[in-house]
């Protein structure tokens, strides 16, 4: 019984997870989009993220935007943009990022893994950065999708399908 107790204990402390570190999305994220034809932000984004630049092995992030959060400025744009030819807010309250692996690059990072908009899931490959500072970072990416590979709006050119996306998410570490 105690080699067998010995084990877990040696397998947990030695899993990659065990050394991975916790942070928590801090006010003042901005998740920012524009093509030719629209610009805004979402203003919530929650989820947990896993990440330490040393063990990228055991990083993972699962985010998601709430849709209804969108603000382009516009008050028909943004109810527009929650309807059924755009969002269908009410069908697909979120937008979610679940990763399957993080990498490291040259200019910083990349996560790979499924983003699920209108209830479409694509592989997406977002590269990022990360500034740690104590226990308070900065993830920053920047990243282009293509909305007519999501069902988001009626494709006028292909100029238009692509979104830029900026998202500029500040974390403090969980103890």
């Amino acid at each position: 019984m105690k080699t067998v107790l010995f084990l877990i204990v040696a397998f947990v402390i030695s899993s990659p997870v065990a050394y991975s570190q916790n942070w928590k999305i801090t006010k003042n994220h901005k998740i920012a989009f524009s093509n030719s034809d629209v610009s805004g932000v979402f203003k919530e984004i929650s989820g947990t993220i896993l990440f330490d630049a040393a063990n990228l092995d055991a990083s993972k992030f699962h985010l998601k935007i709430k849709v209804e959060s969108i603000n382009t400025g516009n008050t028909t744009q943004n109810k527009h943009a929650l309807g059924a030819d755009w969002f269908e807010a009410l069908m697909y309250p979120e937008i979610e990022f679940v990763s399957d692996k993080i990498k490291k690059t040259d200019k910083g990072f990349v996560a790979i893994g499924k983003l699920i908009i209108r209830g479409f899931s694509k592989e997406c490959s977002i590269p990022f950065t990360f500034e740690k500072k104590g226990s308070t970072g900065t993830f920053v990416a920047k990243f282009s999708i293509n909305r007519a590979d999501y069902g988001v709006g009626k494709s006028e050119s292909e100029e238009s399908d692509n979104m830029q996306i900026t998202a500029t998410i500040p974390v403090t570490k969980i103890k």
